[in-house]
């Protein structure tokens, strides 16, 4: 295997410019709702902290987006960055979904983000709210998959 299978530009130190390409990547990523596609972009032996669940590697990181995305319907997200620094990013970010009984949520959260030298992420950690939402506050209404170009970022919207 090449070891350049193993990189996933933008890699450390990041840039305003890299660090922010980054983390649009990582939400557009998410926004494919495709956990195995997703543990693409994190180490083998990537360490998670998401709300009270503790995960260690790929195949655990696949299995918490499934159960996730089984759970959190017609899931959209946006993410911004907050700062970064060499190997290091934080966002910002807030998601929109429903239950299976039709409840609207805004989940509001933040991401503290390490990166090898290759640019997968050895470290998430990552703290969440859901504030629950009518249909009619609902901000995110573009198609199911990556945000698009143009649509209001979470300052742009207020959130």
């Amino acid at each position: 295997m090449s070891p350049y299978q193993n990189r996933r530009p933008p890699v450390p130190p990041f840039t305003e410019e890299t660090a922010i390409r980054k983390v649009r990547m990582a939400e557009d990523a998410w926004n494919s709702r495709n956990p195995d596609m997703v543990a693409l972009a994190y180490s083998i032996d990537s360490l998670w902290r998401n709300r009270d669940e503790f995960l260690s590697g790929r195949e655990a990181i696949v299995a918490f987006l499934q159960r996730k995305w089984a759970k959190e319907l017609d899931y959209r997200l946006i993410k911004e960055l907050w700062t970064f620094h060499e190997a290091r990013i934080a966002v910002r970010f807030a998601y929109e979904w429903h239950d299976d009984s039709g409840n609207w949520f805004r989940s509001y959260g933040n991401e503290n983000w390490e990166f090898d030298r290759n640019g997968l992420m050895h470290q998430r950690l990552a703290s969440i709210n859901d504030l629950p939402i009518t249909e009619e506050e609902r901000q995110y209404r573009w198609p199911l998959g990556p945000r698009p170009e143009g649509h209001p970022s979470l300052s742009d919207l207020g959130l």
